[in-house]
């Protein structure tokens, strides 16, 4: 009994007549749901992260990385857009988490979200200084590491402009308080983005060569490389010149690219018809995304050989390349703007409204509460986060910090996919029952109903009922689980089992296993009854599309370091030791 209560209080759903609301006061039509998305999500990665995947990881295979990424994001936003119809309430992944598939895993997922925010917001901050100094020609830093290097340790001198950012944001989000009617200048701002990236893509059409895609080791030693230890790191030429598994790692780094779409659906009660414009705003500002980034990457390396590009270098630099001066300061000014407006959206209300929304629902400490609902609580928070922020940069470099956040956003998109498989396969919840009393005093009712559905084999694939039961709902719970870990086992076996590229019988058979075993199951889940609620959009081809997003998900995942696993380990450690001790 204390096992089931345990369980219970698990997989306690959120009721949905008291989830939280908030709202803004804008109305929003699907194109200023597009230009949201869009410009959450071209964000101040485009600006640096290409020149940092392209010439250590990926080489002009950067523009399938991009693809890939797309694709990944693309899978999660079709999930998204079910749910933005199937529960029209603001609050994204956790609360999806929360009302479909419980508590345990509406706190893993808010936990990650908090990860996830704060990485980001020290991304900005890294960015703010990359634009700092293009912008006034790295005098800022040049001219605070002279002053104060003999005064302070070298890393101190080193870091110092961190810190400078750091306090501007501080002001910036203290003045935030009081800011209203910033959304018409961040659509304006988005298209005066999106029309310099257009240039940039034009501009590598124009002045491109397409050689640069076909790189031999000739070439290295033209342009005074040919020295073998200098070779190695450079790859092997051609398109893929890492490899595989160079592109596989490259994916992985640019899918924090096409983090932010997720917005949307957080607008549901100031969108104009939620129902259709929330799907269409998440897949069209994805398509518009993933076509601006192809088109910045190809442009990239057709026109700068990968192996010319430093690591830390920026966007605009490949201007200086091609001896276009005009042009890189126009993209550099352009760059500083959108860092700025990005900025000034908030980096902390992201992280103040989760931590807000669990405190709602105890999974947290209720004195968080007062960090949205208590001006004085708001600048607290503010002085903790950036205070986090400012600790982050003595600990973590910029790629940590980009797979930290990339790591939990994966996490989150898997969690969805998930809850889209379980909850097309459940019987229909009523809105005005209260979960705590459908435990309670509804489990007889409930253990009625599952003794006369008794579990065969043939019920498995041949179900008695066309609508779902309570028990169909429980297999596609089990089998949806059981399918999440074989696919964790398959990933992990492609990621780090060499042998399968030798051709090793072992390994081979291990795959093979693994893959009959996922087929099978997957039978048995596509043989349940679908729910017949009728919604404005609903993730076609189920269950592959969710159990393929699960799948990219994890792979990519799998390509991150092991400090980035640790960090995350370390963090979820942390959170279930606040779970179990107080949130349950």
């Amino acid at each position: 009994q204390a096992l089931r209560r345990l369980g219970r209080k698990l997989v306690r759903r959120h009721p949905l007549e008291k989830v939280f609301e908030f709202e803004t006061g804008v109305t929003l039509r699907t194109l200023d749901l597009v230009a949201l998305g869009v410009g959450r999500t071209v964000g101040v990665g485009v600006y640096f992260l290409a020149n940092e995947v392209a010439s250590n990881q990926a080489g002009p295979s950067l523009v399938i990385c991009f693809l890939v990424a797309g694709l990944t994001s693309m899978l999660a936003g079709l999930c998204y857009a079910e749910f933005s119809v199937r529960v029209p309430h603001p609050g994204s992944a956790y609360l999806y988490s929360f009302v479909t598939i419980g508590e345990l895993w509406a706190f893993i997922t808010g936990w990650n979200l908090i990860l996830s925010f704060v990485a980001d917001g020290f991304i900005v901050v890294q960015a703010w200084s990359l634009a700092f100094d293009i912008l006034f020609a790295n005098r800022i830093s040049e001219t605070l590491h002279e002053s104060i290097s003999e005064q302070v340790p070298q890393f101190f001198a080193d870091n110092v402009n961190y810190f400078f950012v750091l306090f501007l944001f501080f002001f910036m989000e203290i003045q935030y308080v009081g800011r209203h009617g910033f959304f018409r200048i961040f659509e304006v701002f988005t298209l005066v983005k999106l029309l310099v990236l257009s240039f940039v893509i034009i501009s590598g059409f124009i002045k491109g060569d397409l050689h640069n895609w076909k790189l031999t080791e000739e070439d290295y030693i033209q342009a005074g490389l040919n020295d073998t230890s200098r070779l190695g790191p450079l790859g092997s030429g051609g398109f893929m010149p890492f490899g595989f598994q160079g592109l596989l790692r490259g994916s992985a780094s640019c899918f924090y690219t096409f983090i932010g779409f997720s917005v949307i659906v957080t607008r549901v009660k100031e969108s104009h018809n939620p129902q259709r414009s929330i799907p269409m705003g998440i897949v069209i500002s994805l398509l518009i995304c993933f076509l601006v980034y192809f088109g910045v990457s190809a442009a990239l390396t057709l026109m700068v050989p990968y192996y010319q590009l430093r690591p830390g270098s920026t966007l605009p630099e490949l201007f200086l390349h091609i001896g276009w001066v005009p042009a890189y300061y126009v993209v550099v000014i352009v760059m500083f703007c959108n860092v700025f407006v990005y900025a000034y959206w908030s980096f902390t209300f992201p992280i103040r409204l989760v931590i807000y929304m669990m405190a709602e629902d105890l999974l947290l400490f209720p004195v968080l509460t007062r960090i949205r609902t208590h001006t004085c609580g708001r600048i607290i928070a503010i002085v903790i986060f950036v205070t986090i922020a400012a600790i982050m940069v003595f600990f973590f470099g910029i790629t940590d910090l980009l797979d930290l956040r990339s790591f939990g956003t994966l996490i989150s998109y898997s969690l969805i996919a998930f809850c889209v498989l379980i909850v097309r396969y459940q019987p229909k919840r009523r809105k005005e029952e209260n979960e705590e009393a459908l435990q309670e005093n509804g489990g007889n009712k409930v253990q009625v109903q599952e003794e006369k559905e008794k579990l065969t084999l043939q019920g498995l694939f041949f179900p008695g009922s066309p609508t779902p039961t309570p028990l169909s709902g429980r297999v596609v719970y089990v089998c949806s689980s059981l399918l999440a870990l074989l696919l964790t086992l398959l990933c992990l076996v492609l990621a780090h089992w060499p042998g399968l590229l030798s051709g090793d019988p072992g390994p081979i058979t291990v795959v093979v296993l693994l893959l009959a075993l996922i087929t099978g199951v997957t039978g048995v889940i596509w043989r349940q009854p679908q729910s017949s609620t009728p919604l404005p959009f609903k993730v076609p081809a189920l269950p592959l599309l969710p159990l393929l997003s699960i799948f990219v998900n994890v792979s990519l995942m799998m390509q991150m370091t092991a400090a980035t696993w640790l960090r995350f380990g370390v963090w979820m450690l942390l959170g279930f030791a606040l779970y179990f001790s107080y949130g349950i």
